[in-house]
This record gives structure tokens, C-alpha cells and sequence, in this order.
């Protein structure tokens, strides 16, 4: 639990040191921000987005399952932790918001508060041990309504985000922007 600690601490740190406000340029509280379209996305401790880190919870859980399977729970949830962090730090640097901008929906994108980026590893964490407790089948169907839960209620997901940011397509930035 130390250490887990430990890296929540030292994400926040660098992510102030790199600049990054605690609760966002508004400095506002709250727990959820549901419009992907506002300033408020990715700024408070949870959105639409928040689904997308459970699910890399689930994934990073069956990925060290197959690869690190003889290494113990607590060992394979830090390597996730670390991984979700890492990805965080990536996340809000320069070179990934200015990919965000250009080549997804996120035209007006800034980055995560450091509040948004923590809860995001919670998040992560909450869909890895989710994992560890039940049948893959229904992780499996967590993940799959997770997915299609987020396509319909705001025309973006994990699968989607992973697309527009490695080889974007034009077709999807344009019927993604027609919700807006």
C-alpha cells in the first residue's frame, strides 16, 4: 500500500513540477463532468473518459496475467499502477496533447488536471482488481458494455481513442464531431 501510495505522490509531483494544475485552470471541484465538449472534461475526478482507464485496468490485468502470471497480485497490480502512471505522465505531455488536437476530437484539449490523471489511475486500479475477482467472461462483458456504452452516450471509447491517436481517419473525427 506504501508504494502505491508512493507512486500516486510521485505522479502528482511531476505532473505540478511539469506544470499541471491540481483542479484545472478553473480551480473548481467536482466529482463528475459529463460533457466531453466542455472545459470541465478531463479536469474533474471523473468523466466520460474514466471508463476507458477501467478498462485499461482490465486489459493490463489479463495482459500480466499471461505474461508475469507466477509474479503475485500485488506485484502485477504495481507493474499496472506503474504502467497507468506512466502513461499519465506521457498523456499530459506536449507531444501527446498536441497529437490529441490534431488528430482526434480533443481540439481544445490541455491536458488532465492532476486531480483527473490520479483518479485515473484509480480508475485503472478499480478495473484490475475488478478483474482479479471474477470470471474473465464477465470482465469481458464489462469491458464490451464499457465500450459501447461510451460510443452511444458520447461517440468516443477506448477502441476509438487508441485508433484516432495511432492512425486517425476522417471518417470517425467526422461522425465522432457530429455529436457534438
Amino acid at each position: 500500500m506504501a508504494i502505491f501510495a508512493g507512486l500516486l505522490a510521485a505522479t502528482a509531483v511531476i505532473e505540478l513540477w511539469l506544470g499541471r494544475t491540481f483542479l484545472g485552470p478553473d480551480g473548481r471541484f467536482a466529482l463528475w463532468e459529463g460533457d466531453i465538449w466542455s472545459s470541465g472534461n478531463s479536469q474533474r475526478f471523473a468523466d466520460p473518459y474514466s471508463f476507458s482507464h477501467l478498462g485499461h485496468g482490465i486489459l493490463f490485468f489479463g495482459a500480466l496475467w499471461l505474461v508475469a502470471r507466477r509474479l503475485p497480485l500485488g506485484s502485477r497490480l504495481l507493474l499496472a499502477v506503474l504502467l497507468e502512471a506512466g502513461w499519465e505522465l506521457l498523456e499530459n505531455s506536449p507531444f501527446i496533447i498536441n497529437r490529441y488536437r490534431a488528430a482526434t476530437i480533443a481540439l481544445g484539449y490541455d491536458g488532465d488536471s492532476v486531480l483527473n490523471s490520479l483518479s485515473d489511475i484509480l480508475m485503472m486500479t478499480a478495473g484490475f482488481l475488478f478483474t482479479s475477482r471474477v470470471r474473465i467472461q464477465l470482465s469481458v462483458a464489462a469491458l464490451v458494455a464499457m465500450e459501447i456504452g461510451c460510443v452511444l452516450a458520447v461517440r468516443d471509447n477506448l477502441t476509438l481513442n487508441v485508433i484516432m491517436l495511432i492512425h486517425p481517419v476522417e471518417a470517425i473525427k467526422q461522425w465522432q464531431m457530429a455529436g457534438q
